[in-house]
């Protein structure tokens, strides 16, 4: 392991929503105390009118905050025709660096309908394509489903991310196979997540990146509070566990991942 590795103390984010209600007022405090735990990028990700648009807002004020915007498959219904014109129109901000939370949601079929979901879906795959912009997937009960449609549209080609992968590592091949990079958020801190646990010892370090979700998913050893992006140094500590590997390593190489496909612009392998 090199030098770099073994000193590697910065901590990547790549996906977090310090544009939701429980952060927005008070960013500086939250990134205070993300940079004290070495969190020092953060991708702060869109779902909706108005959470996309304070992602555009925090990433004009912070330089290390990079917008993700998209619409999030619980949100459909909220998604007419002008909602479709003003993201394509913020997608041409230079501050955005993915298309997201984008993808599929099963767990409540009666609020969005499964065919009107995928619609909305493979219409921001398509935006993906043509600006050639990574995407980060929602996917919650809808593994086959989501597969088959990143399968279709040959996602390898603009790249992407599982968000909060936690699936079997079945799965997780199925989609490192299609080109995309598997993403693990504090989920890999529970003790009874055996399936995720399987997951994070199968997905190679140079295809993975780790995340929050906060305010959601907080892990250990903070379960029962309020997630925030501090606390993804506590995903680290789970992978590097699990992997079996120093947490320079760990941080290093899911550091590194996410700036390649996010910040392909300014990647230099610092």
């Amino acid at each position: 392991m090199g030098k770099k590795q073994r000193d590697w103390r910065q901590v990547y984010d790549s996906h977090t929503h310090l544009n939701d209600d429980p952060f927005y007022d008070d960013v500086p405090a939250f990134e205070d105390r993300a940079a004290y735990y070495g969190v020092t990028q953060m991708n702060i990700v869109g779902s909706n009118a108005k959470l996309n648009q304070r992602a555009l807002d925090l990433g004009h004020r912070f330089s290390n905050l990079h917008p993700i915007i998209g619409w999030h498959p619980e949100d459909i219904r909220t998604f007419d025709e002008n909602a479709r014109q003003t993201l394509r129109q913020q997608l041409d901000d230079p501050v955005v660096v993915g298309i997201g939370e984008i993808g599929l949601d099963y767990y409540n079929d009666e609020y969005s309908p499964h065919h009107q979901q995928q619609d909305i879906f493979e219409e921001q795959l398509a935006w993906a394509r043509e600006r050639h912009l990574p995407v980060s997937i929602h996917c919650r009960e809808a593994l086959a489903d989501t597969y088959a449609i990143l399968k279709n549209v040959h996602v390898g080609d603009f790249g992407g991310v599982m968000h909060s992968f936690n699936g079997t590592p079945e799965w997780a091949e199925k989609f490192l196979a299609l080109g995309m990079a598997i993403s693990f958020s504090g989920v890999a801190s529970f003790g009874n997540a055996k399936d995720v646990h399987a997951a994070v010892q199968a997905v190679p370090l140079d295809r993975m990146m780790v995340e929050t979700d906060a305010p959601y998913l907080t892990p250990a050893p903070f379960r029962g509070k309020q997630n925030e992006p501090a606390f993804t140094k506590f995903v680290v500590d789970a992978v590097a566990d699990l992997k079996q590997v120093s947490f320079s390593q760990a941080a290093y190489h899911t550091y590194q991942n996410a700036r390649r496909l996010f910040l392909k612009r300014h990647h230099d392998e610092d």
